[in-house]
């Protein structure tokens, strides 16, 4: 049996003191995360933030730190989640949001605190962006795709 991880992506982004979640069906029922998904094969960490925040909450954004890094066991799956936060540069509320997605909504910290969320890597990730913590987008290097022959 091969073993590998599930990488994933996060996007915290505060607006006016709110934050930026999605509510989702679930196979736990309806739960509530910040906009994440699955990273891609050949794609950077940074651009699969970009494309699951655009394609669950409509919102563009420009990723200007590194939250944290988070790993977590469900089951026999192994999770690992690098948030980013950054600068929201544009909005589509037209935009069809991703299979699943109910609707991208902006709640306080006390509002996030009261919802049933996809898992314990979201209450904590903006904790640790309550708490100022913020790492440069340069501890991370991506190296593209090497195609065969090169």
């Amino acid at each position: 049996m091969i073993w590998k991880p599930n990488v994933t992506v996060a996007s915290v982004l505060e607006l006016d003191g709110k934050f930026l979640f999605v509510e989702e069906h679930t196979a736990d029922g309806i739960l509530f995360n910040q906009p994440a998904g699955h990273l891609e094969p050949g794609e950077s960490l940074v651009d699969a933030a970009i494309r699951e925040t655009l394609e669950e909450s409509g919102y563009t954004f420009e990723p200007q730190a590194i939250v944290g890094i988070y790993q977590w066991q469900s089951g026999t799956t192994t999770y690992l989640r690098f948030a980013f936060t950054g600068q929201i540069l544009a909005h589509d509320p037209e935009r069809k949001l991703d299979e699943g997605i109910i609707r991208a909504l902006w709640l306080d910290p006390d509002e996030i605190a009261t919802r049933g969320q996809r898992s314990p890597m979201v209450s904590q990730c903006t904790v640790d962006y309550l708490d100022g913590k913020r790492y440069p987008l340069d501890i991370i290097t991506h190296y593209p795709t090497r195609q065969e022959g090169t």
